[in-house]
């Protein structure tokens, strides 16, 4: 080659070790420049939740009324201090409450629902990214079989935003069509960028950035490092959001605390997890107005800056949520927790009911076929996760699945938490909401079965977790409708009492259609096609029948019927106990 194109490739085709424009700044400036009043804030959900960019958000905004709606798969605390505060008036969310460990209603924001000063629209775990995905492509709509025959599609049907036709296709069935999200800005935080702005994340990617593709100014995103062009070359699989679409880059490192991220086997970004104890501080600091402000002033308004909030976390915090990242953090974890651990065979009323859904769970899997569970969070989750166990242990080729983008992983003791990071590493995919419930749960080749807890179920096994009008706003649906709404089966699992088993729940987040199954502490109830009512079919223990028939009916808000002969399902076996118990140490679920 002549020396010339030598001469040409050195000056022009050498890959720079920075390329493009710097967008680093600060938080206080991100914030400031690219944050208006009236905006739809998007706060992105993907892997790791931007809580720096939204404290930041509330320290300037704060007593100034902005009137920001809220668009987030999830919303509890602290971002709960945004709606306490005033600054939202409008929620566009799949689920609103507080979450981790468990989930529970949040008092505060359940308060503004019900005095009117908190609007919420109402969606479920994949038609709310459907609706980001729509955006970010410049469609109008995109279809899809949830929400129908909801209260969601009613809701949303009169504000605009969802058309149910007959397929117009001619195929059968209806369809639902969801409009277009477009925010005007996206608050996201991740693993890494480099200065202009080209962004690592690590699966499972919940929503995916589409919010921030989608959103009319832009991205600001928040980054554990701000790293080389170079490192972002070398990594070029894990980048899933380009510059293009971002507007700032700011380095926080811990900014997702007292959530967590993952460190995906990349040796220069070091994982960290929860802060399970800052997390259950923060809850109980959320149940009244006064220690909400106390807290908020405490830990936001008071706190000038990032690096002064992770002073006042202080080192030793934050070094013990990166020791509880590993992967085996487990072990030793589960031994500091071995002293509370109940022994001996005699099982509560909450044991009971999980080994029993366990049981049906595995048999339905044997009878059917089905190759995969997607797990709500709850007792739901330790009754499939214990059927996965057993299933695998016999020989049956079973997976659990989990909304947020885990595949076929298998759960590892001392956290019930069903999105545990420490689930990750087990997993054999990791991917994002809408592979897992748009394809593996409700697409074509679609083999899945639901295990679901639930606020309320009714006599038709109609599901609300949503609302009961005068009284909470429970959380909204989360994956529930999407779930009753594409997987062959559904079992529901939660504790009786009248109040929560009613004849006709207040508002519907999941159609009874595909809910066959309804496993209490009291017993076991059943419909099929010929009775389309749900019916005492099974019962625990050694006790007389008449018993616990006449239980099963005090706890029941509908003229129970009882099948003509009921199952007597034996007591849980040391290993059923012993497994469900090393799942829920702390017993969140177990009670």
């Amino acid at each position: 080659m002549d020396a010339s194109y030598h001469d040409l490739i050195r000056r022009r085709l050498g890959l720079p070790y920075e390329e493009g424009p710097d967008k680093t700044c600060s938080l206080e400036e991100a914030v400031r420049r690219h944050v208006e009043a009236g905006d739809t804030l998007h706060l992105g959900a993907a892997h790791g939740r931007a809580n720096s960019l939204m404290r930041e958000v509330a320290r300037q905004w704060w007593g100034k009324a902005p009137r920001f709606t809220l668009a987030a798969v999830g919303i509890g605390s602290p971002w709960t201090a945004l709606i306490h505060g005033g600054l939202v008036t409008r929620v566009i969310t799949t689920f609103m409450g507080e979450g981790y460990p468990y989930p529970t209603p949040q008092a505060l924001i359940s308060r503004a629902v019900l005095e009117g000063r908190l609007e919420v629209q109402n969606w479920s775990m994949l038609t709310f990214p459907l609706r980001l995905l729509a955006g970010a492509m410049g469609v109008p709509f995109l279809p899809t079989r949830s929400l129908l025959g909801s209260s969601m599609e009613e809701d949303n049907a009169r504000a605009g935003d969802f058309i149910a036709t007959d397929d117009p296709f001619a195929g059968e069935g209806r369809v639902g069509y969801v409009k277009a999200l477009v925010p005007d800005v996206a608050l996201i935080h991740a693993w890494a960028a480099d200065r202009a702005g080209n962004v690592i994340i690590a699966p499972p990617m919940n929503e995916n950035l589409y919010g921030a593709m989608a959103a009319r100014r832009g991205a600001v995103v928040s980054v554990e490092k701000i790293v080389s062009t170079e490192f972002i070359r070398r990594h070029a699989s894990l980048v899933k959001l380009p510059s293009q679409y971002v507007r700032a880059v700011v380095e926080t490192p811990h900014g997702a605390h007292p959530g967590g991220m993952w460190g995906m086997n990349v040796p220069e970004l070091e994982g960290y997890a929860e802060d399970l104890d800052w997390i259950l501080d923060c809850r109980r600091a959320f149940r009244t107005p006064e220690t909400a402000d106390a807290w908020i002033r405490e830990w936001i308004l008071e706190v000038p800056t990032h690096q002064a909030y992770l002073a006042k976390v202080g080192y030793a915090k934050l070094m013990e949520a990166k020791g509880r990242a590993h992967a085996d953090a487990w072990v030793s974890e589960l031994e500091s927790l071995s002293a509370g651990l109940p022994t001996g065979p005699a099982a509560t009323g909450g044991e009971w009911m999980v080994v029993a859904a366990s049981r049906l769970l595995a048999e339905k899997v044997r009878a059917r076929g089905y190759k995969t569970f997607l797990a709500g969070i709850g007792n739901s989750n330790l009754a499939a996760w214990l059927a996965a166990y057993e299933l695998k242990r016999s020989g049956v080729d079973v997976e659990l699945m989990a909304e947020t983008g885990m595949v076929g992983y298998l759960p590892r003791p001392a956290e019930p938490y069903v999105f545990s990071f420490r689930n990750f590493p087990s997993s054999k995919m990791l991917t994002d909401i809408f592979h897992v419930m748009g394809i593996f749960m409700g697409g074509r080749h679609n083999q899945c079965i639901g295990s679901l807890a639930a606020g309320q179920v009714d006599k038709l096994g109609n599901i609300n977790s949503t609302i009961i009008p005068g009284v909470t706003y429970v959380t909204g649906s989360g994956g529930a409708n999407d779930i009753t709404s594409s997987a062959r089966e559904v079992v529901v699992c939660l504790e009786q009492r009248p109040t929560r088993f009613v004849d006709k729940v207040p508002y519907i987040t999941a159609p009874g259609r595909a809910v066959r199954t309804v496993v209490s502490d009291l017993g076991v109830y059943e419909k099929d096609e010929a009775h389309g009512e749900l019916r005492l079919t099974g019962i625990y223990g050694e006790g007389g029948e008449a018993e616990a028939v006449s239980r099963a009916r005090a706890g029941c808000g509908w003229d129970l019927q009882v099948a003509p002969r009921l199952r007597h399902f034996a007591a849980p076996t040391g290993d059923e106990l012993g497994l469900i118990r090393l799942f829920d140490p702390r017993r969140y679920f177990l009670g």
